[in-house]
């Protein structure tokens, strides 16, 4: 395990936002969904992709609120660029569980 320092901590945006489109994304190298999630009006709506087609249907991620980090670059998977990284404890066999809040709480706020 890497030790970082509380600076570093710091830097990293994690936000609370609603999942608001989910699509399959036949061209991912592993089953995936293309997911757009809004974090409110400050930060506005963001893409990703996510290799979650294990435990989630597209039906129980719509309206979901996850976790993300927003201030990773953007990056490239196939035709397709995402903006932001949804966060979820990673099981046996790549099971994914995704983090959220157990309240609904509003888009955009911080997790720290």
């Amino acid at each position: 395990m890497n030790i970082i320092a509380w600076s570093d901590f710091e830097k990293i945006e994690m936000r609370i936002g609603t999942i608001i489109k989910v699509n399959d994304f036949p061209e991912a190298k592993k089953p995936a969904y293309q997911l757009t999630i809004d974090f409110g009006n400050e930060i506005g709506i963001r893409k990703t992709s996510a290799q979650i087609t294990q435990r989630y249907t597209k039906d129980d991620l719509l309206n979901k609120q996850v976790v993300a980090i927003i201030n990773f670059p953007t990056k490239q998977i196939g035709k397709f660029m995402s903006e932001c990284l949804i966060l979820g404890s990673i099981g046996k066999e790549d099971d994914i569980v995704l983090l959220s809040s157990d309240l609904s709480v509003e888009n955009g706020l911080r997790v720290g």
